[in-house]
């Protein structure tokens, strides 16, 4: 808590780290970025410099769902609370802790941020141009927080250039988080830096009246996969063209 109020905010750190590393970042389609509403921000996942790259992107700090097991991992921990992370609760309470956590950020006016690839993304990083399937949580947030003048807006992060090398045994993470499945794959874990990257804003969704009216009703799965698709696919659309 110290080390966060001495680097400054979430956006002042992301700044920081994004010049340190050296990348190069450009923005595309920034009028599409909501000015006046709460927002939940949705992206591709492939670096721990994601989250640094949305906020000097989109000139906003944001609170960002990660990975239980990233709170458990000395200096890692530090890492993620000054760049406004919040970690994930173990397995068992996973869903229930993220909707509780991020709805009352939503509510005091804050950005909160998610990546519905989940950490499979982290440990077998794709090709830039490809995502994994989405975890639907982010939408069933998104219906269940009666935030007023609520948006989501997906966000593309295209790598144009960029360096993966592997850097610990995924089974050495086994001590921190015992109950994360992907620590019992013998591969190790890779680290994805960036050198050169475009980050492509798309087009926002307010949430209306009548997204609440389908979900509590009887078109509740629809309509949650009707968003989940949609971020999906704007996000797919957007990094083919920002790979370019």
């Amino acid at each position: 808590m110290q080390l966060g109020r001495h680097l400054g905010s979430p956006l002042q750190v992301a700044r920081g780290l994004v010049a340190l590393m050296g990348t190069r970042l450009s923005v595309y389609y920034e009028n599409r970025i909501p000015q006046e509403s709460a927002v939940v921000v949705v992206s591709n996942h492939r670096s721990f410099m994601d989250p640094a790259l949305l906020m000097v992107g989109l000139q906003k700090s944001l609170r960002t769902a990660c990975h239980h097991y990233m709170n458990e991992v000395p200096v890692m921990r530090e890492f993620v609370r000054v760049l406004g992370c919040f970690p994930l609760a173990a397995p068992g309470d996973r869903r229930s802790d993220f909707l509780r956590r991020a709805s009352g950020l939503l509510h005091s006016r804050q950005w909160v941020a998610v990546f519905p690839e989940g950490a499979r993304s982290m440990v077998a990083t794709p090709p830039p141009t490809q995502m994994r399937p989405f975890q639907r949580g982010f939408a069933h947030l998104l219906l269940r927080a009666p935030v007023p003048n609520l948006a989501v807006l997906p966000v593309a992060i295209a790598a144009r250039e960029e360096t993966v090398r592997p850097i610990v045994p995924l089974r050495a993470l086994r001590v921190f988080d015992n109950t994360e499945p992907l620590f019992d794959r013998p591969e190790w874990h890779p680290i994805a830096t960036y050198q050169r990257a475009n980050l492509l804003v798309g087009r926002p969704v307010w949430i209306a009246p009548h997204h609440y009216r389908r979900y509590h009703g009887r078109s509740a799965h629809r309509v949650v996969s009707d968003l989940s698709d949609y971020c999906r696919e704007e996000i797919g659309k957007l990094l083919v063209l920002g790979c370019r």
